[in-house]
């Protein structure tokens, strides 16, 4: 696995699909065009971070891998993106941030009501596209995924400022707010390249272990990276106290008396306590044991993967399983 170009594998990605990709752009910016120029504004700069639009890759990958692509696979990779941009622009108010992909967040440049609505009026028109195809089955599937996120992102802030959350909590939160979208746009995709139901339910377990792995390595990078690497707020999790898996690790490995100390940095969540917890952080097996974590689900991803036969799709979804992990911290 380690000689490839995985830094390059978005663009690879692209280049496979592009044709495809670039259909579900125009959709994206036909469902969602509005004489408006307020809301015109707003659009044309969310554009701006809505990032490597790994959801519908993985719809257009998975209908590739398991038959051929075709236009409820185009109408359903904007709608996935859809929603999965209406939680990013939630999350900005949740979390304060300021930056996103380099570019200022919605709340930041506008307000948090503008946030709201907006988030709100990109799941409206992501409803209202899915409910253009045949039959009402992706509409369905796609509420309820976004019930599921809805449900890990309130458990997520029911959950700020325990410090005695538990890595298996940890997972469920994460297992929803972010996995569930993954697992159902993987799923989607085999389903509407008529894919036996066996494959179906293996690329959405594919999608749930990969989005897993792929959130462990973002708390990585939150902690590890660098805002000029990320292009967004760092340490948001942290001042906003919401436990992450190295966090949790550091918390389980620490022993009296120096917890009780790292408790009163945790709930201080302030820059000075931010810069001691990450010193802490490098002293332990905590990121460590994180990226294990990661690399974990992320061949547990790759398994799902084996019922497939051979092609370039196929591979390409293995190689986002080590895109994932191999990110730099």
């Amino acid at each position: 696995m380690g000689g490839r170009d995985l830094a390059g594998l978005p663009s690879r990605v692209e280049r496979f699909i592009g044709d495809d990709l670039r259909q579900v752009e125009q959709i994206f910016r036909q469902e969602l065009e509005s004489q408006n120029p307020y809301v015109a504004d707003i659009f044309a700069h969310v554009a701006h971070f809505r990032g490597k639009r790994l959801r519908p890759m993985l719809l257009l990958l998975s209908a590739s891998a398991a038959g051929p692509i075709n236009e409820a696979h185009r109408v359903l990779g904007a709608v996935v993106e859809m929603i999965h941009t209406a939680t990013l622009v939630h999350d900005d108010v949740l979390d304060e941030a300021e930056t996103r992909r380099y570019v200022a967040t919605v709340n930041a440049r506008w307000n948090n009501e503008t946030s709201v609505l907006f988030g709100d009026y990109l799941f409206t028109h992501a409803f209202h596209l899915a409910s253009s195809l045949d039959t009402t089955l992706a509409c369905r599937l796609i509420g309820r995924a976004t019930n599921i996120v809805c449900e890990g992102e309130l458990t997520q802030t029911r959950e700020r400022g325990n410090l005695d959350l538990s890595e298996d909590a940890y997972l469920r939160i994460i297992d929803g707010k972010t996995a569930e979208l993954c697992a159902v746009s993987c799923f989607l995709g085999a389903h509407y390249a008529d894919a036996d139901e066996t494959v179906a339910k293996s690329l959405e377990q594919y999608g749930r272990t990969l989005g897993i792995a792929f959130q462990i390595s973002d708390d990585l990078l939150d902690i590890l990276g660098s805002e000029d690497q990320t292009g967004k707020s760092l340490g948001t999790d942290f001042k906003k106290q919401k436990l992450t898996l190295p966090i949790i690790r550091l918390l389980a490995q620490t022993e009296e008396p120096d917890a009780q100390r790292l408790r009163e940095l945790l709930t201080q969540a302030d820059d000075d306590a931010w810069g001691e917890v990450v010193r802490w952080l490098h002293r332990s097996d905590a990121v460590e044991y994180a990226r294990h974590r990661a690399l974990e689900f992320a061949a547990a991803a790759r398994s799902h993967l084996e019922c497939l036969n051979n092609s370039s799709a196929k591979q390409m979804l293995v190689e986002i399983t080590e895109f994932a992990t191999q990110r730099s911290y």
